[in-house]
């Protein structure tokens, strides 16, 4: 093969050069604008396709390569065809009409070939840029982000971002020395979608945006904001991933609306994945071991489902994954997004649950992120008192620009369809309900009608619920409140917020504030125990005992128990026979159910040694017990969240603290009687009971396999036709210390 002419010099493009003379001798026009050539070479051309690769001009093909480092380009087409440099790497020259070819440059002492990524056309369609501009594209993830595809015959990747208000995007990596002069983007009219498909690339590729901003700032490097994948922190570029994976979970998919119904048995087990358990030298669980040892053990244990704290990739490990940079990559400190599906996939076939902490709130300041993403406030709001998180130094989403909510509504469609994940939990939801949310006087700004409500982000919550709900058979959202916003689990149609479920946040703070009391003095707080009552069918609620409550100095939720050794295990028994009692479907952060001792550390695992210990092991067999026993009985679930299913017995006994109550399911399911003990001190009591004959004590938290001292009711006990607590019989009941009781009718 001949070699190229000329090698390039730094003053060759000072004009604009001509193409070789044409027939007769008469000259051909420009290779390329004198002006278009110098955006080029410093990296401000906001058209590049409009200059780069094959153009007709004046009847022939003019093509042009943009190659800086190269000091010679050809064309093959298949034979060589030498281009004029045209200085700082800009390569031109004439081609047979519209030939194929591909590019070889020498430089350096090296050689390379390329397919040019400007002879491809757009991928993304005509419907594509209307849904992209209407900002009603339900699935952005399949037109955004990275996507690994074959395109005009040929295999890359096609990158396609939002940034309306660039005047210049590139994607760069390590293909091409991280210079955004190299492959600079196609803008897809006034869409704000600049796209490529960059032939030769694939899976694992490591990338970022490069973008100019309004003025010529070339700012931070960004990350995708819809990338599938990233590199391992403290690194944040975005890694091309493919999502895949079989799913063996038909049977799973086709029955979990029924384990989601507000008259199913739902126990979910709260799970920070990185501190869970570790394998040895401290090594973090992969997907694929967390598939084999956290989903037997959460089955084992009874829970129905499994809630996850954010994996959506994150900077910082000490955010826990509240401060997410990339709400489409399921984070790769654990695996792959195929591991990722394949975790999902292992809990659907033991009959588990998936939800996600999801995390639309705010999102953090890092520069890789989508903080003043094209040089403007695009996901944010511009005005601090609208925009910025002072509790959290983060940035706040602009819930009412339609692209930014279609943004985040699509980004919660994805994690429901593309890894079968079960449901939702939407954190921080009362911060983005009300404007002043954790602000001063003059630190907010009022709604339009001068209010405090946060009008768009109802309405982006709203969207989000109508969209799951109708598009993803079988799933569940639940909403993390801690006010009485009214409708929160209402449906979207009757007016409310359409979340499945709330967290009940009075139930817990109540609680737990008389749990940590003396018992000498519960007396004096009797009714922070039955003040949920109340309001207890107002929502559909979920009684939560999550990380929140074992961090920040809160101690344990052994900690938080008075007394010393063996009376902290009593009280914490009970806490929790009555929180399983309670109507209200369950939620328990892991290590909680074996008293973990000392306050959750995410950076260690749990302290799983002490379940070698009787008291911790006796803890832990009372929660797989109290799940078994609340899922196996209608009664204790069919009516949590409507007030046919309870009745008090006792709710006024402050000086003796004890409570006893009844939980009905429907007409055929067998009452049960739930009588609890929040003294050290053993009572005989009379219990009314609706029914005649034999109560079967079916849990007591006293009992010697949990720790206790085996003081109770053995064998059960006989109604009378004594009429008592407003029942027509009755019967004496042992009550022992600081425990909670189960009675259910025999029919028999």
């Amino acid at each position: 093969m001949a070699k190229a002419g000329a090698k390039s010099g730094s003053k060759a493009g000072s004009k604009a050069a001509a193409a070789p003379a044409g027939p007769a001798g008469k000259a051909n026009p420009p290779l390329i604008d004198h002006g278009a050539a110098e955006a080029l070479r410093q990296g401000r051309h906001g058209d590049p396709f409009g200059v780069l690769g094959p153009h007709d001009l004046a009847g022939q093909t003019v093509l042009r390569v943009m190659q800086p480092g190269a000091e010679a380009v050809w064309a093959l087409c298949p034979d060589p065809v030498a281009l004029t440099p045209l200085g700082d790497g800009l390569f031109a020259g004439l081609l047979p009409a519209r030939a194929a070819y591909r590019l070889r440059a020498q430089g350096h002492g090296a050689e390379w070939e390329w397919e040019d990524p400007y002879r491809f056309g757009p991928v993304l369609g005509e419907m594509d840029e209307y849904l992209l501009g209407e900002g009603t594209h339900r699935r952005l993830w399949q037109v955004l982000g990275a996507h690994v595809l074959t395109h005009e015959g040929a295999e890359g990747v096609h990158f396609a971002v939002w940034a309306p208000n660039a005047e210049r995007v590139s994607v760069v990596g390590d293909f091409n020395i991280w210079d955004g002069r190299r492959h600079p983007m196609r803008k897809r009219g006034s869409t704000g979608i600049w796209e490529i498909f960059i032939p030769g690339l694939g899976e694992g590729t490591t990338y970022k945006y490069e973008i100019r901003g309004s003025g010529g700032q070339i700012l931070p490097l960004k990350a995708d904001p819809v990338g599938f994948g990233s590199e391992h922190a403290p690194k944040n570029a975005s890694v091309v991933r493919t999502i895949r994976g079989d799913w063996r979970d038909d049977d799973w998919m086709q029955s979990r609306a029924g384990a989601h119904r507000i008259d199913a048995p739902i126990s979910v087990y709260e799970v920070h994945l990185g501190s869970w358990r570790r394998a040895p030298g401290d090594r973090m669980l992969s997907y694929l071991e967390l598939a084999d040892q956290l989903v037997d053990y959460a089955a084992g244990m009874g829970f129905t489902h499994l809630e996850l704290l954010p994996v959506s990739e994150y900077p910082f490990d000490g955010s826990w994954g509240y401060q997410p940079v990339g709400l489409f990559a399921p984070t790769i400190r654990h695996g792959t997004p195929e591991e990722f599906r394949a975790l999902i996939d292992a809990a659907h076939r033991k009959g588990l649950g998936v939800i996600l902490d999801w995390v639309p709130g705010h999102f953090p300041t890092d520069p890789h992120g989508l903080g003043q993403f094209d040089g403007t406030a695009l996901y944010e709001h511009a005005d601090p008192r609208e925009g910025f998180h002072q509790d959290w130094n983060t940035l706040i989403y602009n819930y009412g620009r339609t692209e930014v909510q279609n943004f985040l509504v699509s980004n919660a469609l994805y994690w429901l369809e593309e890894y079968h994940v079960d449901g939702l939990r939407v954190d921080a939801v009362a911060s983005m309900l009300y404007r002043d949310y954790s602000r001063g006087e003059g630190q907010w700004v009022p709604n339009k009608d001068g209010g405090r409500e946060n009008y768009e982000a109802i309405a982006m919550m709203r969207r989000m619920n109508a969209t799951v709900y109708g598009e993803v058979p079988g799933v569940v959202t639940v909403a993390e409140e801690s006010t009485a916003f009214p409708g929160v689990s209402r449906p979207v149609d009757w007016g409310g917020l359409g979340f499945g479920f709330k967290w009940n946040m009075g139930w817990m703070n109540d609680t737990l504030s008389y749990m940590q009391r003396d018992p000498v003095y519960r007396q004096y707080h009797h009714h922070q125990m039955t003040f949920g009552l109340h309001y207890a069918w107002s929502e559909n609620y979920i009684l939560p005992i999550s990380h929140d409550e074992v961090v920040h100095g809160k101690g344990s939720m052994l900690d938080k128990m008075p007394g010393e050794g063996e009376e902290k295990f009593a009280n914490l028994r009970a806490y929790y026979g009555f929180m399983w009692g309670h109507p209200g479907k369950k939620l328990l952060f892991m290590g909680c159910e074996f008293a973990q001792g000392r306050e959750w550390n995410y950076q260690q695992s749990l302290d799983w040694h002490l379940t070698d210990h009787p008291q911790h092991a006796g803890m832990q067999r009372l929660v797989r017990d109290l799940n078994t026993l609340y899922r196996a009985t209608p009664a204790l679930h069919v009516n949590d969240t409507r007030p046919e299913g309870f009745e008090w017995l006792e709710a006024n006994d402050a000086q003796g603290s004890t409570y006893a109550w009844l939980r009905r399911g429907g007409a055929e399911d067998a009452p049960v009687a739930v009588v609890v003990n929040m003294t050290p001190v053993e009572r005989r009591l009379r219990l009314g009971l609706p029914e005649a004959g034999q109560w079967d004590e079916v849990l007591n938290s006293d009992a010697a396999i949990y720790g206790g001292g085996n003081r109770g009711n053995l064998g059960g006990v006989t109604a009378e036709p004594v009429p008592w607590h407003g029942q027509s019989h009755s019967a004496e009941v042992t009550l022992p210390p600081l425990s909670a009781l189960f009675l259910q009718y025999s029919k028999g």
